[in-house]
């Protein structure tokens, strides 16, 4: 079934996703290699593909997993997590409809 994580960063999050963005790419990678990526990517904090000093409020990736567990335990061992970027991040059973 496929999840959608959806992380709220804390505030000034930028320094920490520098630090962390290779290995948290790598796992997403993964995913991708596994044919289990739907889409990841993050919030700008304003509106900007490439929002500059201003960084990211948040994540969102739709991937499939096994289990509504199995999703919380991949969300909960993310760099972004271990380096203190996310503030919060909710796992929720995803439909996709389209495309």
């Amino acid at each position: 079934m496929l999840y959608a994580i959806i992380a709220t960063d804390v505030a000034n999050s930028l320094e920490k996703r520098l630090s962390a963005r290779p290995a948290h790419v790598e796992r997403l990678k993964t995913l991708q290699a596994e044919g289990r990526m739907v889409l990841a990517g993050p919030h700008p904090a304003i509106d900007s593909n490439d929002p500059g000093d201003a960084g990211f409020t948040g994540s969102l990736i739709v991937a499939e997993f096994a289990s509504l567990a199995d999703a919380q335990a991949w969300a909960k061992a993310d760099p972004y997590v271990a380096a203190g970027v996310y503030a919060d991040v909710v796992i929720k059973p995803f439909k996709q409809v389209l495309p």
